[in-house]
């Protein structure tokens, strides 16, 4: 690993051989923002592969974004390429049909000849490998803010052509308050989770609710894509297992958080082909898998990915944690939403999904309402729960019609 000034790496940079690289990059919070920013001025086209994009990334003509999951500094930008990708599979996409001529990482300082990802290990190890079967660069920007996070994110120093050293606080999520319908569903969806489960759960207001209802409970552990300081707060009030390692492909949060997670021997941070593969999920103790949506049906479908039919975010690894937990002895998967969408001013119920399914077959579906049983239950008493139990009361009519026309005699 040779350390360059900004001007070095740019002169580099600017020498990359192929005619529009594609170019991998920390995702979520863990963006190299100096790194980056030195690539962007070396390059004048190039294709930009990030997961989860926070806003920031470069918005002018020649780069050309691609992704498997979208955030929001890609939502909505023209000529964004989304590529349809359970997130278990992502990394063999980069390895066959997205190959990187240079993955930019945001790194931990050296320690005995190693740094780590820190906060985002993911699809990254899967990014310098291909990019090393096929010649090319791996650059770190090493702050010394990085947390260093056991795990599969440790790459020996002569894996990193080129690093740039920056130091540079790194970027949490805005914190927002917890409003009464996120407390609900919270609460609900914790009644589901026994001691000694597993649990899987993203960010936002329904996760942290749901963690903030379950610090009473005891034996817990986590095996899941992320954490944010939901789980933190689980360990300060003695609810996870002790013998239990926190495992997770990235994290984000708070400084704090960071601080947590910074040689803390009971926190790995693993490839996404491992905290993501279904079979290695199925083989977790009745592991509670907790995802969102953005709509779902009368037929038990839920949609996470698109709205109106334009591209909102991805299936992430919902569609390999729903599979899993199934799969869990004791295991639940469990879509939570509320019932109805404030901005749209529409139910997040409807009768029949307009655009693609990203998950089917759940245990329950949550809503500020009530709990709907789905597994173990025929089609018409799934579609009558769902009316009944997480439909907004103004809403169930209309799906009784709609759903007696679609053939669900119960209602």
């Amino acid at each position: 690993m040779r350390v360059l000034s900004e001007e070095q790496l740019g002169a580099v940079l600017a020498g990359v051989a192929a005619p529009v690289p594609r170019v991998v990059v920390s995702g979520n919070f863990a963006t190299p923002s100096r790194a980056l920013g030195v690539l962007d001025a070396a390059l004048a086209e190039y294709r930009l592969f990030a997961l989860n994009a926070q806003d920031g990334l470069p918005d002018r003509p020649g780069v050309l974004l691609e992704t498997p999951f979208v955030g929001p500094g890609m939502r909505g930008r023209a000529g964004l390429r989304y590529f349809p990708s359970r997130l278990s599979l992502v990394p063999q996409l980069l390895k066959q049909a997205l190959p990187p001529d240079v993955v930019l990482v945001h790194t931990s300082v050296p320690v005995d000849g190693v740094v780590s990802l820190g906060t985002e290990v993911n699809i990254l190890p899967a990014a310098i490998e291909a990019a090393r079967a096929r010649g090319g660069l791996v650059v770190a920007q090493v702050n010394p803010h990085m947390p260093f996070t056991h795990g599969d994110g440790l790459v020996p120093v002569d894996e990193i052509d080129y690093a740039l050293e920056a130091e540079e606080p790194l970027r949490s999520p805005v914190p927002r308050p917890l409003g009464s319908t996120a407390r609900e569903i919270g609460e609900r969806v914790a009644g589901l989770v026994a001691d000694g489960a597993t649990l899987q759960l993203g960010i936002g207001g329904i996760p942290d609710a749901t963690l903030a209802a379950l610090t009473g409970r005891r034996g817990l552990a986590v095996w899941s894509e992320m954490f944010s300081d939901g789980v933190l707060a689980l360990d300060r009030a003695g609810a996870l297992d002790p013998a239990e390692l926190v495992t997770a492909s990235f994290v984000f949060g708070s400084a704090e958080l960071y601080r947590w997670v910074d040689r803390n021997p009971r926190v790995r941070l693993l490839r996404t082909e491992k905290t993501n593969d279904p079979a290695v999920i199925a083989r977790q103790r009745r592991l509670v898998s907790v995802n969102s949506a953005l709509e779902v049906d009368l037929y038990a479908q839920a949609n996470a990915s698109r709205v109106r039919g334009a591209i909102y975010s991805g299936f992430g690894g919902q569609t390999d944690f729903v599979v899993g937990a199934l799969h869990s002895p004791g295991g639940r998967a469990i879509i939570a939403l509320p019932s109805w969408h404030p901005k749209a001013d529409v139910s997040t119920v409807v009768p029949r999904l307009a655009g693609p399914v990203t998950s089917f077959q759940h245990s329950f579906f949550v809503s500020e309402h009530g709990v709907a049983a789905i597994w173990g239950h025929d089609a018409g008493e799934q579609a009558r729960q769902i009316v009944e139990r997480v439909a907004h009361p103004e809403a169930r009519a209309e799906l009784r019609e709609r759903g007696r026309e679609l053939g669900f005699g119960l209602l």
